[in-house]
């Protein structure tokens, strides 16, 4: 007898690399908002931080895991891996990042972390075909990894949505590639240019810096005790003392 193992899920090929089949791999609104998608107490919250931990770029994609009080135990950030959107190879990118991220929980029989995904794109907000692609990849790699399947959340220039839940805002949004060579490069250079640490004193370590003496140096008296008197704009005279006979 012989006994053999069957290759990852993540490694197989899809059925068929024809439109028709890719399309399978969707999911369409309706379906995503009967799915039974657990919903988020603050979106908000949740997007800010991402937001604000990742600081995605068009075409980037961040997977979060969320404790049972929404707080993010793990992320990762990617940008899209293929060209067309094809829920196959989506899948396949999130369940890579969060391998890497976060062991699985499919030791349980019920899940306690959720997975959830925020996809930074250009367009309007509405649904598009790539939306469902990611919706389709994250509801497999979800169940491949043990997790809760949690929000879609896309984040266009003008606005941020939680796709079948309707709610949204407007900061913070997806934002444009800045050209080489504006202010914005520049102040991006020098932000990371390294600290310098000032110069070393030349002075022997325990001895305090010499510092200029300001006060000038009183004229010296002359010998005997006298006192320099001024005499018509002369030279100063000195004044002596007759002593008595």
């Amino acid at each position: 007898m012989t006994f053999g193992f069957a290759p990852p899920p993540h490694t197989s090929p899809p059925a068929s690399a024809d439109p028709a089949a890719r399309l399978g791999r969707m999911l369409e609104p309706a379906e995503w908002a009967s799915a039974g998608i657990p919903l988020l107490r603050n979106p908000r919250e949740v997007v800010t931080g991402l937001h604000d931990r990742h600081r995605p770029g068009p075409s980037t994609a961040i997977v979060a895991v969320l404790d049972l009080h929404e707080r993010v135990t793990a992320s990762a950030s990617f940008t899209e891996p293929a060209a067309a959107p094809d829920g196959w190879e989506y899948r396949n990118a999130l369940l890579t990042h969060l391998r890497r991220v976060i062991p699985h929980d499919l030791r349980l029989r019920t899940p306690v972390r959720t997975a959830v995904l925020l996809y930074c794109r250009a367009g309007e907000a509405r649904w598009t075909e790539a939306d469902g692609a990611w919706m389709w990849g994250l509801r497999d790699a979800c169940t491949l990894h043990g997790l809760r399947c949690g929000a879609y959340i896309t984040l266009t220039p003008d606005r941020w949505q939680v796709l079948g839940e309707g709610r949204g805002g407007r900061r913070p949004g997806s934002p444009a590639p800045a050209p080489q060579g504006t202010e914005g490069h520049r102040a991006a250079a020098a932000r990371t240019t390294p600290h310098r640490a000032p110069a070393a004193r030349p002075d022997s370590p325990g001895t305090p810096p010499q510092r200029p003496n300001s006060r000038r140096a009183a004229p010296a008296l002359p010998q005997g005790g006298a006192t320099p008197r001024s005499t018509g704009g002369g030279a100063p005279e000195a004044h002596r003392h007759t002593a008595a006979r």
